[in-house]
């Protein structure tokens, strides 16, 4: 028998874990629905460490399911192979096994090719029009093509033009060490209305209204060793978690907290208002009254008339950001690889040349020696 005790339970092998916890972290009136997630993993053997992400595999929404099925004119008894090849109902089969929430490529070549007033569908997946592409495909969804175009399909052809629904991977939101055999997660509702219909983010809106009677959600841990606390408890951290960025920095604070570690800790947090976002308010004010948070800098974009994040708050204190670099403070970002990252990145090297008295081409050195001594760590999606 293996010695890793998360050797049961895997990405092919997920475990089934109860949902005890579905708690809104926004107020009445925020534009966002955050939530706080706690799964059990009693009796699942699975750990992990800070840093590390909790795979989630969904099902997709039965409303929309039934939606296609009368679009295709099945009565969702009809076999359709899964993705491992066997034949079970397509009812089952687009539920569990396929992506409902975004055309394919196939999915839209096969269109085009059965309904004549679809062939533009084509000239579409030429690469060099990639983004033409992009901007079509952008909030639709398989119903919106079926419903459309004219295009029949036998089950067998439809589910063949299907992507495979993934697992997704949310930065876990605890310390195993604090808080036992369970798992923390913060995530973001997605829900949006596109082409006079409303969407939601598979994931996360099976998390928030779907999970099923028995309360079990299928489960797997995924290791992130590249982003760890510093193996030293005396090293200084930089921490950078706007929105749910802050996921892995709750269980940094908790980590650090159980360790008694001496190291020191500064968090910049942001968000849209304080009044309605401002998550775990108590718990992170907590820890600043404890000593646990030394420093604690919030942007809040829309409490004033000009926005401001958290990469400004950095430029305000530039010249502290440089002394705990200075003193071998690590530093670490979570959150949008899009935007927020970026800024982040530009604020940090400024923060260097400005603070530091140093050129461009220096900032740029400076930079570079952090991440290659692994001090400069990053968990963007």
């Amino acid at each position: 028998m293996s010695s890793d005790p998360n050797a049961l339970y895997s990405r092919k092998n997920p475990f089934p874990a109860e949902l005890k916890t579905n708690r809104k972290l926004t107020g009445e009136g925020s534009e966002k629905d955050t939530r706080h997630f706690e799964i059990v993993l009693a009796g699942s053997g699975l750990s992990y460490e800070v840093g590390d992400s909790l795979g989630v595999f969904p099902t997709n929404n039965p409303a929309l399911v039934e939606e296609i099925l009368a679009a295709l004119k099945f009565t969702g008894e009809e076999l359709a192979p899964n993705p491992a090849g066997e034949a079970v109902p397509i009812r089952q089969a687009l539920l569990k096994d396929y992506i409902l929430t975004e055309p394919s490529k196939q999915l839209l070549e096969a269109v085009s090719n059965k309904d004549s007033s679809a062939t533009f569908l084509k000239d579409l997946l030429n690469p060099d029009v990639k983004a033409e592409l992009d901007k079509y495909t952008w909030g639709r969804g398989v119903i919106d093509i079926l419903t459309e175009f004219d295009a029949a399909f036998t089950p067998e052809e439809f589910v063949k033009v299907l992507r495979k629904l993934q697992p997704r991977l949310y930065s876990i939101a605890s310390s195993q060490k604090a808080v036992g055999e369970e798992v923390h997660l913060t995530v973001a509702v997605v829900r949006y209305e596109s082409h006079g219909r409303k969407r939601e983010g598979v994931c996360s809106s099976y998390l928030a209204d779907r999970v099923g009677d028995d309360g079990k959600v299928p489960v797997f841990v995924h290791t992130a060793k590249h982003f760890r606390v510093p193996e030293n408890p005396d090293t200084d951290i930089i921490m950078v978690g706007p929105g749910t960025g802050i996921a892995p920095f709750r269980a940094f604070l908790q980590e650090r907290k159980v360790a008694g570690a001496k190291g020191r800790n500064w968090l910049f947090f942001g968000d849209q208002r304080s009044s309605t976002d401002f998550l775990y308010e108590e718990e992170f004010k907590g820890y600043a009254a404890d000593g646990i948070l030394t420093r604690f800098d919030t942007a809040f974009s829309r409490d004033q008339e000009y926005k401001i994040y958290v990469q400004h708050r950095m430029a305000e204190h530039a010249a502290e950001l440089y002394a705990w670099l200075e003193g071998g403070a690590y530093f670490y970002v979570c959150g949008d690889a899009n935007r927020m990252a970026k800024d982040v990145d530009v604020a940090l090297h400024q923060a260097i040349q400005t603070a530091g008295g140093k050129t461009e081409e220096e900032a740029k050195e400076y930079v570079a020696k952090l991440k290659t001594e692994k001090r400069y760590r990053r968990d963007v999606y």
